[in-house]
């Protein structure tokens, strides 16, 4: 199972990052061990000062798949979730200032929270409509919506499957909107796909 993480997928966050936007969809990986399911709490690890949290739907993959055309792309996942891309951002930082790999920052252990359950694609009214938030100590200080993404998800897995053959089972992480930021010792952490709440644990 691969976790694909897509990065600078939303205008609005990569204005926030002061990035440009990307001419295709920019990914990355974390490992399995990066997973943090059934609500356990999130311990700051302690090399870092500074974790953000970023929201991100996240799609299952359901069949094997190889340079996947576009029109065919949504034979590829049948359920979607809710995760956290953690991303230590002070090593981030360093590691983009010498032109690194930023996997010490983003591939850590239990940096992708997931969701217990998935919601059937079907179950949506509109794929390009997709509403998800995420509330800390009550407040939301993410909200976006899949009609934002500069790649879709059908764009994604295009991309995705020319370089990595998706497999059963493997997820993807598809880019989180505006308003990320540094989580502390203490915060509560609830995540809603719609109206349904999706995870809710503590950072420790």
């Amino acid at each position: 199972m691969k976790i694909i993480c897509i990065g600078l997928n939303y205008v609005a966050h990569i204005e926030e990052m002061k990035n440009n936007v990307p001419d295709e969809p920019v990914f990355f990986m974390k490992p399995d061990t990066a997973l943090l399911r059934n609500n356990d709490p999130f311990y700051i690890p302690n090399w870092t000062e500074s974790v953000h949290h970023e929201i991100e739907l996240v799609l299952k993959i359901s069949r094997i798949g190889k340079n996947i055309e576009r029109k065919f792309a949504h034979r590829y996942y049948d359920e979607i979730g809710l995760g956290v891309d953690f991303t230590a951002r002070d090593i981030q930082a360093k590691l983009k200032a010498k032109g690194l790999p930023w996997e010490k920052a983003k591939a850590f252990d239990k940096a992708a929270v997931l969701s217990n359950t998935f919601v059937p694609k079907l179950e949506f009214k509109d794929l390009k409509s997709i509403n998800f938030n995420l509330n800390i100590n009550g407040k939301t200080v993410q909200k976006g919506n899949s009609g934002f993404m500069i790649f879709n998800f059908d764009a994604i897995i295009e991309n995705v499957s020319k370089y990595v053959t998706l497999k059963i089972g493997d997820l993807i992480y598809t880019g989180t909107p505006a308003g990320v930021g540094a989580v502390k010792i203490g915060d509560h952490l609830e995540g809603f796909l719609e109206n349904k709440k999706m995870f809710d644990f503590e950072v420790k």
